[in-house]
């Protein structure tokens, strides 16, 4: 089982395929439209697809957080079209609580997080040009993604274990 997990955003969004055996088997960001491509012509029936969810947290919003609603309602009926039909949506605060036990979290401690759990350290987890970390290339908004996958992994193992 693979798992899509995507970082929306209203004109390109990152996507990291993830598997809670091999680790991160790949990642990108694209425009929305090429988002769309991927997902149609790459998933399969027993892969996941899991977008950040946007919450409302209480401030006015502008075209930015509509667009990225529309387009993550986009990427869902794309992937029901497909062979695939298991998605789901994760919050980011579930994300913040479940990587680093805090509401109060920021990106810059999601990321180390993450990095503490391929690690120990930068080096074993995103390594160097010559010699790669199971972290190597990812980058931006990807690393939101990433977390959006392993918060689902974590918190989904029923879910996994039925579908395996």
């Amino acid at each position: 089982m693979r798992i899509y997990a995507i970082d929306p955003g209203p004109e390109r969004s990152a996507l990291v395929v993830y598997s809670p055996v091999g680790g991160v088997l790949g990642h990108d960001t694209v425009t929305n439209s090429a988002m769309l491509v991927i997902l149609h012509s790459e998933a399969v029936a027993d892969d996941v697809l899991v977008v950040e969810q946007i919450a409302a947290m209480g401030m006015a919003v502008g075209a930015e957080v509509f667009e990225t609603c529309f387009w993550s309602g986009r990427f869902d009926e794309c992937w029901l079209r497909t062979k695939a039909v298991v998605w789901d949506r994760v919050k980011r605060h579930q994300v913040k609580t479940h990587l680093c036990n805090s509401m109060r979290a920021k990106d810059a401690n999601i990321r180390q997080a993450i990095i503490d759990r391929f690690g120990p350290g930068k080096l074993a987890a995103i390594g160097t040009k010559a010699r790669h970390g199971p972290l190597y290339g990812i980058h931006g908004d990807e690393w939101a993604a990433l977390a959006v996958a392993l918060t689902w992994a974590d918190t989904r193992k029923a879910q996994l274990q039925e579908a395996s």
